[in-house]
């Protein structure tokens, strides 16, 4: 009997998709409340593989959210702005990302949710094998003295 409710339990909430997720077949990544994203946020995914060997190695981690596939990295939002991020990676704009019911396994002690993207992205690189390379400049970014 007990076995039984608790499949049926598992069963019902298993079936039960928030609103969001089954419109979009994607779900926003929630941050603590205690978090300031005053920058906004974006998020990095990378295989799971990759996962405790990126977090033992970056100098500061910010929140990460992970399911069976992709540990998810949360991001100032534009970091994807002139990197190259290699191809196993996924960059979702404004942390929505695909629907894997990724949950919070990292917090860190700061008031800011983020991953640094600099080092995050060069590691990323390093553990993926790809050499890192960033998009060149199409316009000046200085403007010229009179």
């Amino acid at each position: 009997m007990l076995r039984n409710a608790l499949s049926r339990l598992r069963g019902t909430h298993r079936d039960r998709a928030a609103p969001e997720e089954a419109r979009t077949g994607h779900v926003r990544l929630a941050l603590p409340a205690s978090m300031s994203a005053s920058l906004g946020c974006d998020a990095v995914g990378v295989p799971a593989r990759h996962g405790f060997r990126l977090m033992s190695h970056l100098p500061r981690t910010g929140c990460v959210f992970a399911d069976a596939d992709r540990w998810w990295w949360i991001v100032p939002a534009g970091s994807d702005l002139d990197l190259d991020w290699p191809e196993q990676v996924t960059y979702a704009r404004g942390a929505d990302v695909p629907a894997g019911r990724p949950r919070l396994i990292h917090s860190p002690d700061a008031l800011t949710p983020y991953t640094p993207p600099i080092p995050l992205f060069l590691m990323v690189c390093q553990v993926t094998g790809v050499a890192p390379s960033w998009t060149a400049a199409t316009a000046p970014t200085a403007v010229s003295a009179p």
